[in-house]
């Protein structure tokens, strides 16, 4: 596959073979695999600023690799200092999508859909002239993230590759601790999934990583993941 190649190109059958070779292969090979197939122009980097493993990967492949946060301006002042902090550490390729703010608030007004509004709106923006993004997305967060692969499509047609798929909380932790990563400090205080200030709260030890978020509704993923159903034909994170 060349750089010019449409993401559509990619056949099930093909997605299948690329996610069988990647659970064995190191993430670094699979950002390797992603820049080398699109183009390092056409693929970009979804930066949640919860940690800085997949940055750290990404840059030591590609140190100008496109880095996209979605700034919408409900973020907590910590997750907004831990992307300066990656920005100067790494001298980020950084691309900053702000959403445009509502009087009253969107989250106070419509919080199930304000994620919907704010940050898949902004995230089409900036896939607009790519073929395929990285994403930090691990298996082990969640039950509706059991089954996700690490090659697949998403809702635009896209590619969607998520290298840490496979990684469970200890690799996460031996990586942070090894490459003595930047991380949320958030995380310390019992924050294990960080979404936006007024949707997130702390968890107790033995709760799912993502129980703080969107705490008493049936919510439990913010829309970014949606893919089409994968080789097996099974749902996607939603």
């Amino acid at each position: 596959m060349t750089p010019q190649s449409s993401a559509l190109a990619l056949s099930i059958a093909e997605l299948g073979v690329l996610n069988r070779r990647f659970e064995t292969e190191p993430a670094g090979a699979i950002v390797r695999w992603a820049l080398e197939a699109f183009g390092t122009d056409r693929v970009c980097l979804t930066f949640s600023a919860q940690d800085t493993v997949l940055v750290d990967i990404a840059v030591r492949v590609e140190p100008g690799i496109e880095v996209v946060f979605i700034d919408t301006g409900y973020h907590f002042p910590e997750t907004l200092e831990t992307v300066e902090a990656a920005r100067r550490r790494y001298g980020l390729n950084l691309r900053i999508m702000r959403v445009p703010q509502a009087d009253p608030p969107l989250w106070q007004e419509d919080p199930l859909n304000c994620c919907s509004a704010a940050k898949l709106s902004q995230l089409d923006a900036a896939l607009e002239d790519k073929l395929a993004w990285l994403s930090g997305l691990r298996r082990v967060e969640a039950p509706t993230r059991s089954e996700a692969p690490i090659v697949g499509l998403d809702h635009r047609g896209l590619v969607k590759v998520n290298p840490l798929a496979t990684w469970s909380d200890v690799d996460v932790k031996g990586y942070v601790a090894d490459h003595d990563l930047v991380i949320n400090p958030l995380i310390e205080r019992g924050y294990h999934s960080i979404g936006c200030a007024p949707c997130t709260h702390p968890v107790g030890p033995d709760d799912s990583p993502r129980a703080g978020r969107w705490a008493g509704t049936d919510k439990t993923e913010c829309g970014l993941h949606t893919e089409l159903p994968g080789p097996n034909g099974s749902a996607r994170p939603r």
